[in-house]
C-alpha cells in the first residue's frame, strides 16, 4: 500500500512540474514583416516613439503598433525590440528601457 501512495506521490508532483512548463520563447521559421503604419506628430515635447512590437500569444506573435511614450522615471531612451535568430528559427527580444 505504502508503494502505491508513493508511485502515486510521484506521478502527481510530475504531472504538477510539467503543467507549470512553459517555452521561453517561442521561434519562428522566418521573421514576420510588421504592417506600415505612419505614426502620427507627438502630442507634446519630451515624448518618445516606441516602434510596434511582436507580443507573444500562445505559439505565436500579434503585431502591436507603435506609440508616443514619456520615458520612464530614470530612464532616457527606448532599446527597440528585434527577432534573434536561434539555429531553428528566430525569436523576438521585446524591447526596453535604458
Amino acid at each position: 500500500m505504502k508503494k502505491i501512495i508513493s508511485v502515486a506521490g510521484l506521478f502527481l508532483t510530475i504531472l504538477i512540474f510539467l503543467a507549470g512548463c512553459r517555452p521561453s520563447a517561442v521561434v519562428v521559421r522566418d521573421r514576420p514583416v510588421p504592417p506600415y503604419y505612419a505614426h502620427p506628430a507627438a502630442p507634446g515635447p519630451g515624448y518618445i516613439w516606441v516602434n510596434g512590437e511582436w507580443l507573444r500569444s500562445g505559439r505565436h506573435y500579434n503585431y502591436r503598433q507603435g506609440y508616443w511614450a514619456t520615458p520612464r522615471p530614470r530612464y532616457r531612451q527606448y532599446r527597440e525590440g528585434h527577432w534573434q535568430q536561434r539555429r531553428n528559427g528566430y525569436y523576438w527580444v521585446p524591447g526596453r528601457w535604458n
